[in-house]
């Protein structure tokens, strides 16, 4: 009998769910860097595992929302675990219990009433085994999680325990996409996530959350090849240089990189093309939320 269903998982910023949800899925779908909160839309990876097909659902951070993005991210966030079959809290095990933790657990008592709830620690490399063993009785004791996972997301150890246990826990029913489906996100998403990625990575001391990449324009090629058309924005002038870098070598290195990983993604030749420009208010732009898979209206303090 074939099993289908959601499953989210929700944790701190940097706690390691786009590096789970990659490894779970084979590819890389959510962008991963050492920046936090880098997770804006509710990205969806698709695993199959046995005959069953877990769609992941990737969260944003949840911490304490300042901005109108920040809002919009979390509500994303707590909309996508209400949605879930099954929830995942991913918890650091070297930084334990931390307030953001305690706020999670406080905003799963609703949640976890009419779903699963599992628990995975990761980062397991990083402290003694003592240590893990209390960390797991002290978040049992505050929430009743129907299991517990000790993990690694970034070295894979534990993954697959995991990654069985929700095949097994889905409810059954058909599957919800095609076997070849990775990612829901349209691909024109992806495209500029990448190389929002490539930016972050490149400026993470400068401008991390103040700048946006839209795919503008895609063009299917005779050759077979795609023209894909992009547009950083940037909220002030002095931006813009920096993204441009000294003789425009930062955008063309970040352009580079960007290409290379859309090649590999789409398994064909990438003409990128990438353009720098200035918008002061696309904190504010209803437009840039829904590019971004974020509803506007979530951010209204």
């Amino acid at each position: 009998m074939t099993r289908a269903g959601f499953v989210a998982l929700i944790g701190e910023p940097n706690a390691g769910k786009s590096t789970l949800l990659n490894r779970m899925v084979g590819a890389k779908v959510s962008i991963v860097t050492h920046k936090v909160q880098t997770t804006r839309a509710r990205i969806r990876g698709v695993a199959i595992e046995g005959e069953a097909q877990i769609v992941f659902v990737d969260t944003p951070g949840l911490f304490a929302p300042k901005r109108r993005l920040d809002r919009a991210m979390v509500a994303a966030a707590w909309g996508g675990a209400a949605d879930a079959d099954i929830v995942v809290l991913l918890v650091e095990a070297h930084r334990g219990v931390t307030d953001g933790v305690q706020k999670i657990l406080e905003g799963l008592e609703g949640i976890g009433k009419s779903r699963p709830v599992a628990l995975a620690i990761n980062k397991i490399d990083r402290v003694k085994s003592e240590v893990l063993l209390g960390l797991t009785r002290d978040l049992n004791a505050r929430f009743p999680f129907v299991e517990t996972f000790m993990i690694s997301a970034e070295k894979g150890h534990g993954v697959q325990v995991l990654r069985e246990w929700l095949a097994g826990a889905l409810p059954e029913g058909p599957w919800l996409y095609p076997e070849d489906q990775i990612a829901d996100l349209p691909m024109r998403m992806i495209a500029a996530e990448m190389t929002r990625e490539k930016l972050t990575l490149r400026l993470h001391q400068e401008l991390p959350y103040q700048l946006t990449v839209e795919t503008e324009n895609w063009e299917e090629r005779k050759d077979g090849s795609a023209k894909i058309d992009q547009v950083i924005y940037v909220i002030r002038d002095g931006h813009k240089g920096i993204v441009l870098g000294n003789k425009g070598e930062t955008i063309k290195q970040v352009g580079q990189a960007a290409r290379v990983e859309m090649e590999e993604f789409l398994g064909r030749k990438v003409h990128l093309f990438l353009q720098v420009k200035v918008r002061s208010g696309w904190l504010d732009e209803a437009e840039r939320y829904s590019e971004m898979g974020l509803d506007f209206k979530d951010g209204n303090a």
